[in-house]
């Protein structure tokens, strides 16, 4: 354990130290409601900034005949974004600026202290995220959602059982993320084209709730079991045994209260489902990947429409899945072996009883590697096929929005000769010799103008094979950066589509906390939590450190930078607990050890489905891939849907984690020599 995690307390009374627990309650809040600060400066700066850029060739000429607009304004208006990237970031920098932290902090918050390894983590889940994703991108996990639908029929009560137990059975495999990617978009779709189906409401929380509770039994399937495991020098296959009987206690014991209480109105879970049939010749269809842009071409936005159409292309979307069986196998093939092989070096390391410490991500980076290998030969190999559906459908969708703006055109042209039918133009000088023109005239020669215009759009789209561009804008690298990544997604669709999908947010997210939970370390703050949570153990034994613990890892999710963020904080302030007790002599038992961390892991998985969706990164994703579909979550609905699932959830595991602790561990005092070894 550092020098730094001594039980003195004294430093709280600093102002550095005081300024450093307001700005980590400050940015917990940010994290939790972000907004935008408006930012103004002179317009004539706006166009020196940009004229530079374009004189650079980074982005193309600013357009000088929107001279109107920019008369009308001289200050131009920019929003800067605090949210869950930049919020810790800036509370980093400005504890870094009052000296509040520093090189030591830093390195501890990034490199790692205590057992606890932020770079070896992140590197871990993004390898691991890419196998997993990769095999979502195969369309394997749509295909299977679409087999189950087909099993589950038209019975609503076995369809609404079947998917439970799919979205968990394959959340405890390949974690959350790839469930929430692909699970999250089928269900909106087949709410949609149901004519009874009132509400997607019931479908789309089990699915979350399910997909976070089955990812607390792997180490390897949430970020947060990462940080759990290494603080406590846990073996990932002794995490799994102690964590898989609570957490499947509760999935049994969750479903009928889902299904009979919680959302039991006919309108929500229907007794027989009434789903729209398929046509044949749309069964016939052969599916088409749906990485490659423009793949499906008009039907992306035709299907978006509240019509009949667009369900019917809704029902396509799920009844007729693409699936790319030999990118779906090879993932399998790598997930479970890359699985089997962290699991087995994990446990024989730690047999071992050597000092050096193992890093998971040796097994996960290297197979990451093969499959971005596979993703990307398979790709090329295929490349002229795709390249050529993405082509067509570009083309369909160019045509398309030409032909809606003719449309429009004709239109407004009509309603204008409605309006000006036998008018005549008066305002002609009197010496003018010209004869007066009429509205009609005057529409004749907009129409023309209008059809001269949709022609030479047609050529410039590349529609007509006679055109020859005369004229080209000089390249950027804004340009050439878009074209690049249009190439990429038609030559490598798979690669692309994995890559483009993979938790960025997640590593500049955790890194901040890392730093900022560091700072609470060396400024005193996390020992006055671990003084507090030891006054509780004392009063409530076994049984309240099981309850305190999941209440306040819960609680805690939802107002300390998410789940991970949550999991950071708890972990340093056990381990400040365990260094109380070595201090002073006084043992901590087994029984009561294990039933605060395993708690702990209950509350920051399941606390992910509590009260706010930024309680985990994952929220975010479900919320916004909702969004895409016009499924719009509010936040005090998704609070009030949640309270009474989490409340049944974590009283079950934890109710199931008592009977477990008290089966398996004893009153024996827990070696904490083992846990602070770097003392």
């Amino acid at each position: 354990m550092s020098d730094d995690s001594s039980t003195h307390t004294d430093k709280i009374k600093e102002w550095r130290s005081i300024v450093t627990l307001i700005v980590f309650v400050i940015t917990n809040i940010v994290v939790l409601f972000p907004f935008h600060i408006p930012i103004y400066y002179p317009r004539w700066l706006h166009n020196v900034f940009l004229d530079g850029l374009s004189s650079l060739r980074i982005i193309a000429p600013r357009d000088r005949n929107d001279a109107g607009s920019e008369a009308s304004s001289r200050w131009v208006r920019n929003e800067f974004s605090m949210n869950i990237v930049t919020a810790p970031l800036i509370a980093d920098l400005f504890l870094l600026a009052i000296l509040a932290i520093g090189r030591k902090e830093v390195h501890d918050g990034t490199v790692g202290a205590d057992d606890i390894h932020p770079i070896d983590i992140m590197v871990f889940f993004i390898t691991l995220a890419y196998i997993a994703i990769s095999i979502d991108a195969s369309g394997l996990i749509r295909y299977l959602a679409f087999k189950v639908l087909q099993w589950g029929g038209k019975v609503g009560h076995r369809l609404f059982f079947y998917l439970y137990v799919f979205f968990f059975g394959l959340g405890s495999f390949v974690g959350n993320d790839p469930i929430i990617l692909s699970g999250t978009a089928f269900l909106a779709y087949m709410t949609r084209v149901s004519s009874n189906i009132v509400h997607p409401r019931a479908w789309i929380y089990t699915q979350f709730a399910v997909a976070n509770i089955a990812s607390a039994i792997l180490v390897s399937s949430n970020p947060t079991n990462l940080v759990l495991a290494g603080a406590f020098g846990i073996k990932f296959i002794d995490y799994t045994a102690n964590m898989v009987v609570p957490v499947i206690i509760t999935a049994i014991v969750l479903f009928p209260f889902l299904l009979y209480i919680v959302f039991a109105s006919e309108s929500l879970i229907p007794i027989s489902i009434k789903m729209h049939e398929l046509p044949p010749e749309a069964l016939g269809k052969k599916p088409v990947n749906p990485n490659i842009p423009n793949a499906r071409g008009t039907a992306e936005q035709e299907e978006d429409v509240p019509n009949e159409h667009g369900k019917l292309l809704s029902l396509e979307e799920i009844m007729n899945p693409f699936l790319d069986k030999k990118g779906a196998a090879f993932g399998g093939i790598i997930m479970a072996i890359t699985l089997i092989a962290v699991l087995s070096l994990n446990a024989a390391w730690a047999s071992i009883n050597t000092e050096k410490e193992i890093q998971v991500f040796w097994v996960t980076l290297p197979a990451a590697f093969v499959m971005l290998v596979w993703d990307l030969s398979l790709g090329w190999i295929n490349r002229h096929e795709t390249r050529e559906i993405a082509r067509k459908g570009r083309e369909e969708v160019e045509l398309a929005r030409l032909e809606r703006a003719r449309a429009e055109r004709e239109k407004e042209a009509e309603l204008a000769a409605n309006r000006g039918d036998g008018d005549r133009t008066l305002a002609i000088a009197p010496d003018e010799a010209t004869a007066p023109t009429t509205s009609a005239d005057n529409l004749k020669l907009q129409v023309a103008d209008t059809d001269e215009k949709n022609r030479t759009l047609e050529k410039q789209a590349g529609l007509d094979p006679t055109y020859e561009a005369v004229r080209k804008s000089p390249a950027t690298l804004v340009s050439v950066t878009k074209d690049a990544y249009r190439w990429s997604q038609e030559t490598f669709p798979t690669a692309t589509a994995v890559l483009s999908h993979l938790p960025y947010a997640l590593i500049p997210f955790a890194f901040s906390m890392f730093v900022l939970v560091q700072a609470l370390v060396t400024k005193g703050w996390v020992e006055v939590f671990a003084h507090g949570w030891d006054h509780w153990v004392n009063k409530t034994g076994t049984i309240g450190a099981i309850g305190g613990m999941g209440f306040l890892s819960v609680i805690l999710c939802n107002f300390s930078g998410t789940n991970i963020g949550t999991t950071i904080l708890l972990s340093r302030i056990i381990q400040a607990w365990l260094k109380l007790h070595d201090d002073s002599g006084i043992p901590i038992s087994n029984r009561t050890f294990w039933a605060t961390v395993y708690s702990m892991a209950l509350g920051v998985n399941y606390g992910a489905f509590s009260t706010a969706i930024s309680a985990s990164l994952a929220g975010l994703l479900w919320r916004d891939i909702l969004a895409k579909k016009h499924i719009h979550v509010r936040r005090l609905d998704f609070a009030r849907v949640n309270i009474p699932i989490i409340a049944i959830a974590m009283t079950v595991g934890c109710a199931a984690l008592i009977g477990e602790i008290y089966i398996t561990r004893n009153e024996d005092d827990f070696p904490i020599k083992s846990i602070l070894r770097h003392e």
